[in-house]
């Protein structure tokens, strides 16, 4: 199973978080992800975000921009954000990505690893 959530660590992070829960309500989560991901080397740089590009990139899909604008203030979509904060608080959790196999850290980064974390577990499920 895996549990994609958030982890708005950089500036501008929780605005993008936002726009996409709000892009959510819309039945555009998807389309609007893809195209935040696809621009992020214009609008993202780690000195200088820009997070307001996002809405321009975003005129060119069937996105209501005014109606996600006002539903980024939704309290459930801040009670999202402050969820994701708290969990990676509680996981103490500072970079992405991060990975947990039945709740263990990865304790080094590398697909080999995650490999054999897997294999352990699964050893260990079937004793």
């Amino acid at each position: 199973m895996t549990r994609g959530g958030y982890a708005p660590f950089h500036e501008g992070s929780e605005e993008v978080v936002k726009i996409l829960e709000a892009s959510k309500l819309q039945d555009k989560y998807w389309s609007t992800l893809e195209t935040v991901l696809q621009m992020q080397p214009q609008w993202a740089s780690h000195d200088n975000p820009q997070v307001n590009l996002i809405w321009d990139y975003l005129k060119a899909s069937d996105l209501d921009i005014d109606k996600a604008r006002k539903d980024m203030n939704n309290p459930t979509i801040e009670a999202i954000v402050e969820q994701d904060k708290a969990d990676l608080r509680a996981l103490q959790i500072t970079q992405t990505p991060t990975f947990f196999v039945n709740g263990k850290p990865l304790p080094k980064f590398g697909l080999e690893q995650l490999k054999a974390l897997v294999e352990q577990e699964v050893k260990a499920a079937y004793k």
